[in-house]
């Protein structure tokens, strides 16, 4: 334990997470919430990505989730009564976990707040509503109802009712929100054949005009959501027995219970400023989407991982604070992609315009009979992680260009700024994956052509964050590893502790390893070490 603290503000599955990395780093952190306490209310955010899996086992409770959850490998899309196509997810490397995992954000959150009770760096505060916050160029402090908390820096995952938090720090939260509304209900029945995939629908007999998409959960739970008109009354179709019909609509003479329901209205937003001198906003917080894709829970974990290996290497003096700089450069540059890629779905969904109505219609005719134009209909580009190819922190190599992204269904060719690919590895007679060793710090990755010794003793002369250099041929135990990254004899791979690739040399000098490690510490323009620190803990 350093002495140094983090605030977060903000309970649920984005700030929990938040607060269990910052542990493992060992730091300490309060978490503020103004619930007086877990409320756990139906599905919510259902569908847990890969590599999100991947982040919550770092903080050990990923392959518990995983295994809880219900595994679809397969996304249908259906135009009325003809099917236009289906795609299965790819699985970059050998990963451990499934490609997503279905499970309510409920679920999740009882999980996270298990190992959050065994973690004595901790300590939550429910009841407790933040209505005020201010800064000082050597620490925030962040005042509730009735007390006052005072910490280095603070990560504000609030959630989407954030504006008084975004407003005192001097953020806008720019973007529009979409008219029509969408009407969620989780059912439980017996519905055989129905748990291997999630089916979307385009103007369904039982949904005319309008989309259905129908996604399995555990426990025999299915969600279901349909697009319903702005005035839209859940009341009054209960009341007239209108919502029972719906529902038979779609699974016929089947018992069934009705767990939850929800009437939503989608936005499409995103904060002008992510990082505000010692605060971060992270989660809905930073961004709203539509949920078609799964971008909203996935990305906010994305974020708090970005965040808190970042603001762990300023507070254990591994890094200059410009690093925590690159905390908005990267995923304000990814919250604005998921922002592109959501409402681009919206419009195709919920068209506005003529040109967009027709294109919508067009497109959703030509996959009936031209399997071609299937790339044309939009029913939700499934979350992947971002590339922070053009991060500040990632040198570039001309020779593994970043061409762009990829196909749906598809997965960029490893280089510098993509996550790196997981596949089984032997470390020391220790047997694991990649990744789990990448997030224990700097991960150097040598080819057999590149002697070991000399990239310890270049790592070592410009940071002391932990570094682990290995082998590729030593640890690579099936040849997994070497195929997914087509690795080279002279290349060496620099990772960064959120397993994302910083850097790919080829034949470099001890010079140009010092660079790129300095460069993904934010310190490129600064050479010279930083101060000494231990490494972080796998849990306290």
């Amino acid at each position: 334990m350093t002495g140094q603290r983090v605030l977060v503000i903000g309970n649920g599955p984005v700030g929990q997470t938040a607060a269990l990395l910052l542990a493992r780093w060992g730091i300490a952190v309060t978490v503020l919430d103004a619930a007086p306490g877990r409320e756990l209310v139906g599905s919510k955010a259902i569908c847990q990505q890969r590599d999100v899996l991947d982040i919550w086992q770092a903080i050990g409770v990923g392959q518990r989730i995983a295994d809880e959850g219900l595994t679809w490998t397969t996304a249908r899309t259906f135009y009325r009564d003809h099917e236009l196509f289906a795609v299965s997810l790819p699985d970059p490397g050998r990963s451990a976990f499934q490609p997503f995992v279905n499970i309510s954000q409920s679920r999740v959150e009882e999980l996270l707040d298990a190992r959050i009770a065994a973690e004595r760096l901790i300590d939550v505060r429910w009841g407790h509503r933040v209505v005020g916050i201010e800064q000082t160029s050597s620490g925030v402090t962040v005042r509730c109802v009735a007390d006052v908390f005072t910490a280095d820096y603070a990560v504000v995952c609030a959630g989407a009712k954030a504006d008084d938090l975004r407003d005192a720090l001097g953020a806008s939260f720019d973007g529009r929100s979409f008219d029509d509304r969408f009407l969620i209900c989780d059912i439980r029945a017996d519905l055989p054949g129905w748990a291997e995939e999630r089916r979307f629908y385009f103007d369904p007999s039982f949904n005319p005009g309008r989309q259905v998409l129908i996604h399995p959960c555990p426990e025999s739970t299915f969600r279901i959501d349909w697009q319903v008109s702005s005035d839209y009354d859940l009341a009054a179709e209960e009341r007239s027995g209108a919502l029972e019909q719906r529902i038979r609509a779609i699974i016929g003479d089947t018992d069934y219970d009705v767990v939850w329901r929800s009437v939503y209205r989608f936005h499409s937003r995103v904060a002008s400023l992510l990082r505000i001198g010692r605060v971060l906003l992270a989660g809905d917080s930073a961004h709203l989407y539509a949920p078609f894709g799964a971008r909203g829970l996935n990305s906010g974990v994305a974020d708090v991982e970005n965040a808190a290996w970042k603001l762990a290497f300023v507070l254990r003096g591994w890094a200059c604070e410009e690093l925590l700089d690159s905390y908005h450069d990267e995923r304000h540059t990814a919250a604005l992609e998921n922002l592109d890629v959501t409402t681009a779905t919206m419009d195709f969904l919920v068209p506005h315009t003529e040109a967009q109505r027709w294109h919508r219609v067009d497109a959703l005719e030509r996959a009936v009979t031209d399997p071609a134009a299937a790339s044309d209909v939009d029913s939700g580009r499934l979350a992947e992680p971002f590339w922070y190819v053009d991060s500040p922190l990632t040198t570039t190599n001309p020779a593994r260009p970043f061409a762009g992204r990829p196909p749906r269904g598809a997965v960029p060719d490893a280089g510098p700024g993509v996550l790196l690919p997981d596949a089984p590895v032997v470390v020391d007679g220790v047997s694991g994956r990649l990744r789990e060793f990448a997030r224990d710090g700097f991960l150097l990755l040598a080819g057999p052509d590149v002697d070991v010794a000399s990239l310890r003793d270049a790592s070592a002369s410009v940071t002391s964050a932990p570094v682990r250099v290995l082998s590729l041929a030593s640890i690579d135990v099936d040849g997994a590893v070497a195929e997914s990254l087509a690795a080279r004899p002279a290349e060496v791979w620099v990772v960064r502790p959120d397993a994302h690739v910083a850097a790919v040399l080829d034949g470099p000098t001890p010079g140009e390893v010092g660079a790129a490690v300095r460069r993904a510490c934010g310190v490129s323009a600064h050479p010279g070490a930083a101060i000494n620190g231990p490494g972080p803990s796998a849990g306290n």
